[in-house]
């Protein structure tokens, strides 16, 4: 789970415990909740009602709380998210049961989580450490790195995945006193060296060598700066990123041409996870995505144009909304697009690229997640850029000839505009749903 320590800090985002009942009870999932007709939960009814269902809860409190409240799904072991913290909530299969018990478990995880990042905060407040004063304070720095590990690890239970939580609290420690982020992780990294084992707590020895590790390598020179640096340019970045990514690389599960499953795997998606938020959010994506193919069946070329009449329906508004006009900001302000007179040519530009090139072809996996990407972090309107990136994914495909009869990968998963495997990720998972759509075609074909 991509959090940092700004992120989840409960100095920085208030949360009033008691209220938390009151608050779940009043988000729209809250009047949704699945049932479920049989036990043990079948894979469908999870995929089509209970993971939907559980993705909206944590929209709708992300939404009320911050990204920190994302956490209240961090289970034990294997659970919704590998390795986590919290024992109230498992998973959609088994957490989900009536209403009332459903969103009790939901509230209970919640301030679970919140419990144990405050908790999290002490410890990091009852040892304040200076890099200017490493050399006399290594050996708090060491003592402080090996409760943490041994708080981790008794609080997740050793299980399935808990050292992907472990590296993060001792990461979360170090940015917060002042060891700059990249090199944070890169030390933690280096002093675990892959030596923690899901379903194995650590021994006093190992733990003993991570901690003296990690103090070991702390030097003044660490430091975050602490001018403010000029605010980043996350278009740019991504534009950087987009140039130089291995998109040819990319599975090339389009070739063997057009697929029409039984299932419409984006509006099966929309109805469950968007009509769980609101019913009217998933009205407008419906009519947005009946837009959307029938563009595509015309042939139409994919601009901005083109984005602005599917975001008039995704919006609810009286006309196609506008590009924006000042920076915009996504991941809780972390990034920040700017804005130039040329901004629009260039995202049309950009989407020109989305169709198939004579000469070269990039394989559809790729071009499909490239113009997803673009939407991001090109982040043409003032809200709904995540929609419209997933309408912009579905439009490419369908010009193609492809639905997909599932799109469990493709939404409600954050990307990075400067992480450089972000692209060839996604373009993965595109070729996974549409590997698996055919073959699920292909079974029903021969059964049927």
């Amino acid at each position: 789970m991509r959090l940092n320590w700004d992120d989840v800090d409960p100095a920085r985002h208030p949360f009033d415990a008691d209220a938390a009942v009151r608050v779940v009870r009043s988000l729209g999932p809250a009047a949704r909740v699945p049932s479920c007709p049989d036990r043990p939960a079948s894979r469908a009814w999870t995929r089509d009602e209970g993971k939907p269902w559980a993705d909206a809860m944590s929209h709708a409190l992300i939404g009320h709380y911050g990204v920190w409240a994302a956490g209240w799904r961090w289970a034990h072991d294997e659970g919704d998210f590998d390795g986590g913290p919290v024992g109230s909530w498992c998973c959609p299969p088994h957490s989900i049961t009536t209403a009332d018990e459903t969103l009790a478990l939901v509230v209970a995880a919640l301030c679970e989580w919140r419990a144990w990042l405050e908790s999290l905060a002490g410890w990091f407040e009852a040892h304040p450490l200076d890099l200017a004063s490493v050399g006399e304070q290594r050996i708090l720095w060491e003592r402080t790195a090996r409760n943490l590990i041994l708080q981790v690890s008794d609080r997740t239970g050793g299980g399935s995945g808990w050292y992907g939580h472990c590296r993060q609290v001792l990461t979360w420690f170090l940015t917060r006193w002042g060891v700059e982020p990249g090199a944070a992780v890169g030390m933690v990294e280096q002093a675990i060296g892959g030596r923690f084992r899901s379903w194995t707590g650590p021994d006093a020895v190992l733990v003993e060598d991570v901690a003296e590790r990690l103090s070991l390598s702390l030097r003044p020179d660490l430091a975050a700066e602490r001018v403010d640096p000029p605010p980043p340019d996350h278009l740019q970045s991504w534009l950087a990123v987009r140039a130089s990514a291995p998109w040819r690389e990319s599975p090339d599960a389009g070739a063997d041409g057009p697929v029409v499953p039984s299932r419409d795997g984006a509006a099966e998606d929309i109805r469950a996870f968007d009509g769980t938020i609101d019913p009217a959010r998933a009205d407008g994506m419906l009519a947005a995505l009946a837009a959307v193919r029938a563009d595509a069946a015309r042939g139409a070329s994919l601009d901005f144009g083109l984005l602005r009449g599917w975001q008039q329906h995704v919006l609810g508004a009286d006309q196609p909304p506008p590009f924006r006009t000042s920076p915009a900001f996504a991941k809780e302000g972390r990034e920040r697009y700017g804005i130039g007179p040329e901004t629009r040519a260039q995202l049309d530009a950009c989407l020109a690229e989305s169709t198939a090139d004579a000469g070269r072809p990039l394989p559809l996996t790729a071009r499909a997640a490239r113009a997803h990407l673009d939407v991001c972090f090109f982040h043409p309107f003032d809200d709904g850029n995540a929609r419209a990136a997933f309408l912009t994914l579905v439009f490419v495909l369908a010009r193609e000839g492809i639905t997909l009869d599932d799109v469990l990968l493709l939404r409600r998963i954050s990307f990075q505009a400067a992480n450089p495997q972000d692209g060839p990720t996604l373009a993965q998972y595109i070729g996974i749903h549409l590997e698996g759509t055919r073959r699920n075609l292909a079974a029903h074909s021969t059964t049927g």
